[in-house]
């Protein structure tokens, strides 16, 4: 499995996306994926399924130091007090001692962002946390986010995949040494039918959502696709053995806009 590196950290390049997967069918799920070769797995507390996610990694019996668990803290939790109380209660739900990776959901207005990094500072200086980071935020988002935090900060998870221009998310956290992890990397099954990706895949013996995988993971973007099927489990991880073009890249980069997003809530911030 291909890592990408940044500020101290080296996260598997696909990682599997848990958002509704519920109940004995998600354990399974994580435990069969473990088993095809994944190792990084990412829930929230907003998901409801942290208790099962880490029934799944128990039950595969891998050793945690192979595993990178990734978790986020949710909106109504960003008080200063309420940071850490809300990172024990995932970490019992888990039952691990520590998350590899713990991220704050999504930006909240209501609380001044210096007040809430600091205590998710203070939550990586207490070990539940080996790293932090944050999670749709915007340019200017990470820029106030750095300069504030006395932490460094491992990655910002935004909606990444063909359709979504995301250029300047990826310039501004290159230049601080941070991450970028896509999730909804296949644009929540679209890609699947697209001709470009499924020409470009043909060409290579892959699926359309593998040649969107590869052109994440080639960009040094980290991916964590959600499925709830084993069949496509495999698909997803089987992208480590082709290499596409600089033209297809800028094939694939071209299609994408400001347009492309998929994900949009009232709450959510101004987009770049």
């Amino acid at each position: 499995m291909q890592l990408i590196e940044a500020n101290g950290a080296k996260i598997p390049a696909i990682g599997l996306g848990t958002w509704e997967l519920r109940g004995r069918a998600c354990a399974r799920l994580v435990e069969q994926a473990i088993r095809l070769g994944y190792r990084h797995f990412d829930t929230a507390q907003i998901y409801e399924n942290e208790r099962e996610v880490g029934e799944g990694l128990r039950a595969s019996r891998i050793r945690r130091d192979q595993l990178f668990v990734t978790t986020k803290i949710w909106t109504t939790h960003f008080a200063p007090n309420d940071v850490e109380r809300s990172a024990k209660e995932s970490l019992t739900k888990l039952r691990l001692t520590e998350v590899d990776l713990l991220l704050l959901h999504w930006p909240n207005p209501q609380v001044p962002l210096s007040e809430t990094l600091g205590a998710l500072a203070h939550v990586r200086k207490l070990g539940l946390a080996t790293h932090i980071g944050v999670s749709n935020f915007t340019v200017a988002l990470v820029d106030e986010a750095v300069a504030t935090c006395p932490e460094p900060l491992l990655c910002d998870q935004v909606e990444y995949h063909p359709f979504l221009d995301q250029a300047r998310v990826r310039q501004a956290c290159a230049g601080y040494g941070m991450a970028v992890v896509a999730y909804s990397p296949l644009a929540k099954g679209r890609i699947r039918n697209d001709e470009t990706l499924m020409t470009i895949g043909k060409a290579h013996g892959k699926t359309a959502a593998q040649v969107s995988l590869r052109w994440l993971v080639q960009q040094n973007v980290a991916a964590i696709p959600r499925t709830s099927k084993i069949e496509r489990l495999s698909e997803n991880i089987d992208i480590f053995d082709f290499t596409l073009s600089d033209d297809e890249m800028s094939v694939i980069s071209a299609m994408g806009s400001a347009k492309g997003r998929l994900t949009d809530y009232g709450f959510a911030p101004k987009w770049d």
